[in-house]
């Protein structure tokens, strides 16, 4: 591990955390027993920022009476939301619930309410089903297998819609042939998030190492034809992490895929990992970017420019993966 992580005023500000986030700090960076992460993990359902979002459930397994969005939003041209979309809607918050770790058990039954009563506000289509855009299937693929629908069809909708390059991009259904940043990261969490949970198959294995490896090859932040960066956008962290790409999430993940696959860090994230240590403040913090806007039932983070005990979390462990070798 490196000092900063080994750093105690660092760990101990990081703990006294809601049990969402505490106890990934429990497991991954203190190397807490298992029986103490799994009793504060056991917590999100009963208390924090996990039971306040149980609480908005709806009766129909729905939040906000709508898939990705409220329900009504697109009615007479929708409600007017000046600050970006909202995030209220059942997709946004189950992505939520599942990343910080709430046991499936807790939402026993909502695979099926969602499977009666919820449909995408795309062409109408059921929920458990997908719908065109890349990231919403992802986040659909990873929900589903979780609450144990059955998504089998989401799985090889992305081995049949993986573009030449290697990627995907939510705009194919416009035409485009070229892969995105944002669209390939958000397939492939999907992926591992379903392969991790079933086994997956050579097939889709093939699809999620084609999208990193189109990830790689631009060394997570630059084109491949010129080797600018590809945006500021991907030097820019935020939490909540929502549909849009940054090289912690990046990086997140190859961890996360890598420990998975059994294989050592990739040599060619090393700059991408050097500009995320660069962001590292002297206190072994990292700042709150600029958020992505649009409502919400109620904040998990701070306000940009302090510093973020979530992506100080997530930018500490990759950095000790990383340092470790």
């Amino acid at each position: 591990m490196t000092d900063q992580t080994a750093d105690p005023l660092l760990l101990d500000w990081l703990r006294e955390s809601d049990p969402a986030l505490r106890w990934q700090v429990e497991r991954d960076l203190l190397r807490a027993p298992e029986d103490v992460w799994s009793r504060t993990r056991a917590r999100i359902a009963t208390e924090g920022f996990g039971a306040r979002m149980l609480a908005h459930q709806g009766a129909d397994g729905q939040w906000a009476g709508g898939a990705f969005f409220p329900g009504g939003w697109f009615d007479s041209g929708g409600p007017e939301e000046p600050e970006g979309q909202p995030w209220t809607a059942t997709t946004p918050v189950l992505k939520l619930l599942r990343e910080w770790g709430l046991d499936a058990s807790a939402l026993d039954g909502t695979a099926a309410l969602l499977a009666a009563n919820a449909r995408w506000e795309y062409d109408d289509l059921p929920y458990w089903g997908g719908e065109v855009d890349c990231c919403i299937n992802a986040d659909t693929l990873a929900t589903g297998v979780w609450l144990g629908a059955d998504v089998d069809g989401i799985a090889e909708w992305f081995v049949e819609h993986r573009l030449a390059d290697g990627g995907w991009n939510c705009e194919w259904v416009e035409g485009s042939t070229r892969s995105s940043y944002h669209s390939t990261l958000n397939a492939v969490r999907g992926l591992l998030a379903y392969e991790v949970a079933t086994g997956g198959s050579p097939a889709l294995t093939a699809a999620r190492h084609a999208g990193e490896e189109y990830l790689l090859e631009r060394d997570l932040f630059t084109r491949l034809t010129t080797g600018d960066l590809v945006g500021d956008w991907a030097l820019r962290l935020s939490y909540p992490f929502r549909w849009k790409y940054d090289i912690l999430r990046a990086t997140d993940h190859l961890r996360d895929a890598a420990m998975h696959d059994g294989t050592r860090p990739d040599p060619r994230m090393s700059e991408a990992i050097e500009l995320l240590r660069a962001q590292r403040q002297p206190d072994g913090t990292w700042l709150q970017g600029v958020r992505h806007p649009g409502r919400v039932w109620f904040e998990v983070d701070v306000a940009e420019g302090r510093p973020s005990k979530w992506l100080t979390f997530f930018a500490t462990r990759v950095l000790a993966w990383w340092d470790a070798g």
